[in-house]
């Protein structure tokens, strides 16, 4: 539930920085990689009190077709980045930031480096170890092993740093 102050501090913000903060992170995610749109209605979801947003919602606040809005969730869902849920009584889908976004995220891509690793090590068999291709895609298979180890450790350091960090949780209780 909103109270007054956290709905009176809403009404107060300058809706042309919030687009300008939209754009520009999901220009900084473009160069990074992620499709256009995607980013856009990512930031978009990031940058919304409730993590939440409908397809019309998210057309008016990026100012973009309903097609463009479908093509970016289903990518978003494809990637576990956002999940689609309904609106009690209603056929409206609402899309959702995932609780801990960024680290479901990067947790998620263990099963996808391992798949890339698997992949690289046939291949780097396929093509022989001691060729050139086979020797860069070992090595690459090697990276990717290196990474996942490090990740998994890496995330659960992040939990317990977390814990000592005075921030609010998206729905605006402390952790303490």
């Amino acid at each position: 539930m909103t109270s007054e102050t956290e709905q009176s501090m809403r009404d107060e913000r300058d809706a042309e920085a919030v687009s300008r903060f939209v754009e520009r992170f999901a220009s900084d995610m473009t160069e990074a990689g992620m499709q256009r749109m995607a980013s856009r209605v990512f930031a978009a979801l990031l940058a919304d009190d409730e993590g939440s947003m409908t397809s019309a919602e998210l057309a008016v606040a990026l100012q973009i077709s309903p097609a463009a809005v479908s093509g970016a969730v289903n990518y978003l869902t494809q990637v576990s980045m956002i999940g689609r849920e309904r609106d009690p009584g209603s056929r409206r889908d609402r899309y959702r930031l995932h609780d801990e976004v960024w680290y479901t995220t990067f947790t998620q891509r263990d099963r996808v480096i391992t798949r890339w690793e698997n992949t690289l090590k046939d291949g780097a068999r396929t093509l022989g170890e001691h060729t050139p291709a086979g020797a860069r895609l070992a090595e690459t298979a090697a990276f990717f092993e290196f990474v996942q180890s490090e990740l998994s450790g890496m995330m659960d350091r992040w939990r317990e740093h977390r814990k000592t960090l005075d921030l609010p949780m998206a729905d605006g209780r402390s952790h303490a």
